[in-house]
């Protein structure tokens, strides 16, 4: 299995190493719907960095901020699908938008050619040290027995947090009181202070806090466990089986991008992926490396796109 997945990976490194040798001269541009400096921007400057020796050309970062990476997203399915604009993108733009935005000018499936996953960031489920309930097991008995009276943070409405608990809420029939606060960092504050028991917080900001207790984990939100906190369960083995919530990262094109540059640039994609340095820059921010091909990143985007709804749909969040 591994010499033919060996053989398969050479021959399309190949196919990218021909398809670079007939781009033109000019720069690749890779939108980034992140703003310079943060967490997620600097996933996306290292895979530029990466992409940029592969095809032995310039790969040019274009931070496109803004209205939840939707001014990224237009402009990407609105360039020629040449190779030379790319987007690196997280859940927001092709995942969760379509839940929470009722009139997206973009299709996220329609309108890209998806070329594949980077990685998966997680998050993990906190509690103030003074809630009794330590395990998944325990908080839901806990939630049942005070509906509505237990209350989590998060970022906002419609954020990864809130989404993730709502999904908690559906799968374990419980009714924990979303508390929204501007920004993760006053969240997390607030769940510190005792002001909240609960939140759904991303795994590397929490990790000071969590070193001085002043928050408990009880369990990762992604399938697989974290190697950040490697000794806390998920919440799908620790009571809620099917449960998982990431924030996924990954590369995509305008629609109808010829096969060739497909096949080039999912090859470049999973070599920059097997990097051991953009793998431990990966894990330390949090993140599990995937690398997929072009389907399998378009099967996770609709499989997100019909979670999210429902979850959106059921719990009566209020989109734009």
């Amino acid at each position: 299995m591994r010499g033919c997945l060996s053989c398969a990976l050479a021959g399309l490194l190949a196919a990218a190493s021909a398809t670079a040798a007939e781009y033109s001269q000019r720069p690749v541009r890779l939108i980034v719907p992140f703003a310079p400096g943060g967490g997620a921007d600097s996933i996306g400057r290292l895979t530029a960095q990466k992409l940029a020796q592969i095809f032995g050309q310039p790969v040019v970062v274009d931070n496109r901020a803004g209205a939840g990476g939707r001014i990224a997203a237009e402009l990407a399915a609105r360039a020629p699908a040449d190779g030379h604009t790319l987007i690196f993108s997280g859940s927001t733009v092709f995942m969760t938008a379509p839940a929470m935005v009722n009139r997206l000018s973009y299709d996220p499936l329609r309108d890209f050619s998806h070329i594949g996953l980077l990685a998966g960031g997680t998050y993990v489920l906190i509690k103030h040290p003074a809630l009794a309930a330590t395990t998944v097991q325990e908080l839901i008995a806990l939630a049942k027995t005070r509906p509505g009276r237990l209350n989590y943070a998060s970022s906002g409405p419609g954020g990864p947090g809130n989404l993730a608990g709502e999904l908690f809420n559906a799968m374990a029939g419980t009714k924990i009181t979303h508390v929204p606060y501007k920004g993760s960092t006053p969240g997390l504050v607030a769940t510190m202070a005792g002001e909240v028991e609960l939140m759904f917080n991303n795994i590397v900001p929490a990790l000071p806090a969590i070193r001085e207790r002043r928050v408990l984990p009880i369990a990762i939100t992604s399938a697989r466990r974290s190697s950040l906190l490697a000794e806390v369960p998920t919440i799908a083995e620790a009571g809620l089986p099917g449960f998982d919530v990431q924030t996924y990262y990954g590369l995509s094109a305008p629609a109808a991008l010829s096969p060739a540059l497909m096949a080039a640039l999912n090859a470049a994609l999973l070599k920059v992926v097997q990097l051991p340095e953009v793998r431990a820059r990966l894990l330390d921010d949090g993140c599990e490396p995937i690398g997929s091909t072009p389907a399998e990143y378009a099967a996770v985007i609709a499989r997100e796109i019909a979670k999210w709804r429902k979850v959106v749909k059921d719990a009566g969040i209020r989109g734009e």
